[in-house]
């Protein structure tokens, strides 16, 4: 059998899509159908069915999939091991799962980092949903992803930052002067922004001190904070310390510590489990580990709401 054709297989299995399997493998969609043709015929099986916007697999399909996915990972390897990836002359497109803030403070390290060494690479942002983050990384709908979000071990990762978070409010706010205890924290006016991705873990630190709140403002980016912030003498926001610290230099915001105990977040950098392109995976996977490590973040570009 072709080899090319092994790789169409792959591609539409992990996809479920002719167009993002024609994306991985830098060919049209009219040639990615007509290899699935050839498939079909050399089988004698549909192999895929098209169910609402995806290309499910038939049975078939599925039983030969681990076999053909294990052989290909084979031969990417030795012929990795032979030209090995040579980002200079790539133009290969990467994808990264990346939240708000993750795109905000760290995609101006990432584009440099690529950059430097792959000029003629893309980077396409994805935006994080983490529901759906373990079904990408499996299909190779992402390349990377980074998130606090712990997913099972047998995804690879690399730990890149840590983070903690504070809360802030206006310098008008009553709770501006002295300490933040469990108490003004609880009976305080919180906002608070849906497309935190660390969210979650917030929420369970603030259970566990029976400090839960229930926020009077949510808002979805967190663009929007820093006016709605400093202009109110009343709101509160917990947020991650990056950010305060960068909007504090710009608004008349002040800062206070926890009133609770909170572990620090664990930022992880996620690898798609796929098998094709290891070369270039196993290159983006340490450039944008070493672009993150590197960099402080760049959120204080969050300047207007």
């Amino acid at each position: 059998m072709d080899l090319n054709l092994i790789r169409v297989m792959v591609a539409v299995y992990e996809t479920r899509s002719l167009t993002m399997a024609g994306e991985r493998l830098f060919v049209t969609q009219s040639a990615i159908s007509q290899a699935l043709g050839r498939l079909r015929n050399q089988f004698d099986d549909a192999l895929f069915v098209r169910v609402g916007r995806e290309m499910q697999p038939t049975p078939l399909a599925d039983s030969v999939f681990v076999d053909f996915r294990a052989a290909l990972a084979r031969v990417e390897q030795a012929l990795d091991s032979v030209h090995g990836f040579q980002p200079s002359d790539s133009e290969r497109v990467f994808r990264i799962a990346l939240s708000e803030l993750g795109e905000i403070g760290w995609l101006p390290a990432i584009h440099a980092a690529v950059r430097a060494e792959a000029p003629r690479a893309r980077v396409d942002v994805v935006p994080l949903e983490t529901d759906r983050l373990a079904e990408w990384l499996d299909r190779g709908s992402v390349d990377l992803a980074v998130t606090p979000s712990d997913l099972p071990l047998e995804y690879e990762r690399s730990p890149v930052k840590q983070e903690n978070y504070r809360v802030l409010m206006s310098a008008t706010n009553r709770l501006a002067d002295g300490d933040m205890t469990i108490e003004r924290y609880q009976h305080a006016v919180h906002a608070a922004v849906t497309s935190d991705s660390g969210a979650h873990l917030l929420e369970a630190a603030q259970r566990h001190a029976g400090a839960a709140i229930i926020p009077r403002v949510t808002v979805q980016h967190f663009a929007t904070l820093p006016r709605l912030i400093a202009e109110s003498d009343e709101l509160v926001v917990t947020i991650p310390t990056a950010i305060a610290m960068g909007w504090a230099s710009t608004w008349p915001i002040v800062i206070k510590k926890l009133p609770f105990e909170m572990a620090p977040i664990e930022l992880n950098l996620y690898r798609r489990r796929t098998t094709q392109g290891t070369g270039a995976l196993n290159w983006f996977y340490s450039t944008v580990a070493r672009a993150i490590q590197g960099s402080a973040g760049e959120f204080s570009a969050i300047r207007v709401g």
